[in-house]
């Protein structure tokens, strides 16, 4: 266990309860209004340092995001309402100016995240992301070993997870995986174990398909599954209750929000519903207004109830017992599309 100052400690208490106070202003200020979206993910590059076999979400060759493009990005947001950025990729911390594009989302009064593999993680970057302000990490631990299926082991990063504890000041939760591909479900336990002890919260995903859809667990699956449920004791991400019904392959009924409530800007400044629908609704970021949104809130998705993009569960929590969808304008699920004719990432 990695022990840090009395002083350091208060400072951190000080720091989570003010974030706690912010999250309870946007879950209000969400409640009252919406028309506004709650949580928006931002590419700031497609490239990431490693190649875990079950993602689809990277490349090895893109350039980064000038960062005038993705102050322009965050400002856009920001007018739209939204209430949290968070960061992705690819791996965003190989973007040069992370730590410029999250102060300036602080200036912009949202709350910024990050999620990271966590290879890039060190005690003087951490101290960089504190400087920026960075309010919330995260990082996906697949396995105690790397294997054919993913570099993200806690062998490798464990080291890692020890400096994040005597430095960072920001909230760190560790997500651990079972599920197809996954070989050994049993390391989720130690890896959210592992993340209790340094004093982190922990989340257990589901390795979901390429369209974002969730297949039921085998017996030991389930059982790492509700035990990585148990340790769990605080936190917004703990609410993955939606997961309960696919790991038994019932599916669940909700009022997916997203082009609304969620939206995710590839690094072209494409507004799409999420990671899984890349291509829908693909419009511009500089030409989404209001009116997007009250057409995608509105909007029935074929894809929900077998889809396990939890960040877009979460972001659609605050409607679920209002505003029923028409089922009329039901959206295609995974209506993907390449990259526009004459779009630049620049």
């Amino acid at each position: 266990m990695t022990s840090v100052g009395f002083g350091t400690r208060m400072r951190r208490k000080l720091l989570r309860v003010h974030r706690a106070g912010r999250e309870a202003q946007m879950i209000l200020r969400a409640l009252g209004d919406t028309d506004h979206p709650v949580l928006a993910h931002l590419i700031p590059t497609r490239r990431c340092n490693i190649a875990c076999a079950y993602c689809n979400e990277y490349d090895d060759f893109s350039r980064p995001v000038p960062i005038d493009v993705l102050h322009r990005r965050s400002d856009l947001l920001a007018d739209l309402g939204v209430s949290c950025i968070t960061l992705s990729g690819g791996e965003p911390m190989l973007h040069p100016q992370l730590d410029d594009l999250i102060r300036h989302i602080r200036r912009r009064g949202m709350i910024a995240g990050l999620i990271t593999n966590g290879y890039l993680i060190g005690p003087e970057r951490i101290e960089r992301l504190n400087d920026a302000g960075l309010e919330y990490l995260q990082i996906s631990i697949d396995n105690l070993e790397p294997d054919e299926t993913s570099m993200k082991s806690l062998r490798v990063l464990d080291r890692k997870l020890e400096m994040l504890a005597e430095h960072a000041d920001f909230d760190v939760n560790i997500n651990s995986v079972v599920g197809a591909g996954i070989p050994n479900p049993q390391d989720a336990y130690t890896v959210a174990k592992r993340a209790q002890d340094l004093g982190f919260t922990s989340t257990i995903g589901v390795i979901h398909d390429g369209a974002g859809q969730l297949k039921p667990l085998n017996h030991t699956e389930r059982r790492v599954y509700d035990q990585v449920k148990a340790l769990s004791k605080r936190g917004y991400s703990r609410l993955n209750y939606f997961q309960d019904n696919l790991i038994e392959g019932r599916t669940n009924k909700w009022r997916c929000r997203a082009g609304a409530r969620y939206i995710y800007i590839c690094e072209y400044g494409l507004v799409h519903y999420c990671s899984q629908q890349r291509g829908t609704p693909g419009v511009p970021l500089e030409t989404y207004t209001v009116d997007h949104i009250r057409h995608h809130y509105r909007t029935a998705k074929s894809c929900a109830p077998a889809c396990t993009v939890s960040c877009v569960h979460k972001a659609s929590l605050v409607d679920f017992w209002r505003d029923p969808q028409d089922p009329a304008t039901t959206a295609p699920a995974n209506q993907r599309s390449a990259v526009p004719a004459g779009v630049d990432a620049a």
